[in-house]
């Protein structure tokens, strides 16, 4: 019995991750596809044999076609207005990230979730593998203590060519997100401040700022430190970033790609001359799905069992205060504190 009758709003090459994973599902039916080119959409059904409504307008593809949820695939800039209509309609909405172009949007489509009672849940992939998962655990119970120091390196060199080249701030407004968002589910904490350098080293293809130094602070005194570059020629390090999670009694380590592990103080009574530490594996038993699905299981998981999807918009408006509150201390020159982000 079809229980999600799913309106895919934004059919370019993002929506085929989306639109697959629809049609694996029994429960779901696409019922409209829409987008500003409607022969894009119409290539889109095809494509994948789907017999649905196509349209340019959200309003009436929803309204005609009696989609109850949306997939809101469309670019950055699109998704305030995407939201907005489908909450405004009853629809509960699962995004691609960001959730908008700036903070204020991003508030009030939360205060406009909440008012409707409807879900508003944003993909973050980057959560769903099983090291990223088995690293939260590690950090959790390897008995490294109270974290003080959380360190991510990225470092990567792509050249995509396109709209990232010409951006302001292609690694911050583009990437940095996914960082952002790991180190706040590998920690279990929320940054209350931070400062952050922006600059574009020697060598960069890129117009704007391609490389940050970002230091946030927790209320508890604790710091995350995030070193980026998306210029970085040579020794990448992996998209997941290398991690460097130092607590009171050990430390954790992950370099993005092989399986994390912890070295952690032995007790006085045990510590020989040279061993003063004992390394604890991670425990890659997680078997959830990966990347898109894994997220996507997750948030269609939360809706029949109605609950709050752990990358609700609730949740991930967090991760795009980081954001936008290192984009604004790199404008200002000073510390913000991420309650009071103004962009």
């Amino acid at each position: 019995m079809t229980h999600f009758r799913i309106a895919v709003i934004g059919c370019g090459s993002m929506s085929k991750a989306w639109i697959e994973y629809a049609l694996e599902r029994e429960d779901s039916q696409i019922v409209a596809m829409v987008d500003i080119r409607k022969e894009t959409a119409a290539a889109m059904a095809e494509r994948y044999g789907i017999s649905c409504g196509i349209y340019d307008d959200v309003n009436q593809a929803i309204a005609e076609s009696g989609a109850n949820l949306v997939f809101d695939v469309t670019i950055p800039e699109s998704h305030a207005g995407v939201t907005t209509t489908a909450l405004e309609l009853n629809c509960d909405v699962l995004g691609e990230k960001p959730m908008t172009t700036s903070m204020s949007e991003a508030r009030r489509l939360v205060a406009l979730a909440e008012q409707r009672g409807r879900t508003y849940a944003v993909m973050q992939n980057r959560r769903y593998l099983p090291q990223i998962r088995a690293f939260h655990d590690l950090v959790d119970n390897a008995g490294i203590g109270a974290i003080g120091f959380v360190n991510a390196d990225f470092f990567l060199g792509p050249h995509f060519g396109g709209f990232r080249d010409a951006m302001e701030s292609p690694l911050l407004l583009d990437m940095a997100i996914h960082t952002f968002d790991q180190a706040r589910l590998i920690t279990g904490k929320d940054p209350v401040s931070v400062y952050c350098h922006e600059f574009n080293p020697v060598g960069s293809w890129y117009t704007g700022n391609a490389a940050a130094i970002c230091i946030f602070e927790y209320a508890d005194g604790g710091v995350f430190c995030y070193r980026g570059s998306w210029c970085a020629e040579g020794s990448p390090t992996s998209w997941e970033a290398e991690w460097r999670v130092n607590g009171s009694t050990g430390t954790a380590l992950w370099d993005g790609a092989t399986p994390p592990f912890a070295e952690v103080l032995l007790p006085l009574e045990e510590q020989l001359d040279k061993q003063r530490f004992r390394r604890v594996e991670a425990k890659l038993d997680w078997n959830g799905r990966s990347g898109h699905k894994g997220c996507l299981d997750e948030m269609f998981a939360a809706l029949i069992e109605g609950r709050t999807p752990e990358t609700s918009c609730k949740d991930n408006i967090k991760s795009m205060a980081m954001v936008y509150g290192a984009l604004q201390s790199a404008k200002e020159g000073r510390k913000v504190h991420l309650s009071e982000v103004a962009l």
